[in-house]
């Protein structure tokens, strides 16, 4: 019965890490017209999310902390633009976020990029910066605020 019990314990937790994983658009026009009708910001995260190190670190330390999910659910429209190895995405995908690669200039990964509700790029971060959720949200919310 206990071992039933953490099983089922652990799938519960799993389906909520990827139904908050999946809170995730793909689909930068989506994600405008939500950050307009909801006055948010766009994040833009350019990831290799399963051969980057350093997105994997970024993605674990701060993208999936609870502090920058619950920060995200009211102020940001998170959108995953990934260039995976293994993992499968569809063609329409992939030259969807090529073209965003190109339009943005990302030169490496990770790349996150912070859109204002009209598409102007008000802030970037290249590279994995140490911190924690607690200073991402805080270059953010100097982004946000234009003091950059």
């Amino acid at each position: 019965m206990k071992k039933a019990f953490i099983i089922i314990a652990a799938a519960a937790c799993f389906c909520q890490a990827r139904a908050e994983h999946s809170a995730w658009l793909t689909d930068l026009p989506s994600a405008m017209v939500q950050a307009k009708a909801q006055d948010k910001i766009v994040l833009l995260d350019f990831t290799g999310s399963d051969w980057c190190p350093w997105c994997i670190k970024f993605r674990k330390e701060v993208l999936d902390s609870r502090k920058f999910r619950q920060y995200a659910k009211d102020y940001v429209v998170p959108v995953e633009l990934d260039f995976p190895r293994k993992k499968e995405i569809s063609d329409d995908l992939k030259k969807s976020n090529v073209a965003l690669k190109e339009k943005y200039q990302i030169k490496g990964f990770p790349t996150l990029v912070l859109l204002d509700e009209n598409g102007k790029e008000i802030g970037r971060q290249e590279g994995y910066e140490a911190g924690g959720a607690k200073a991402f949200i805080a270059k953010i919310e100097k982004f946000k605020s234009g003091k950059s």
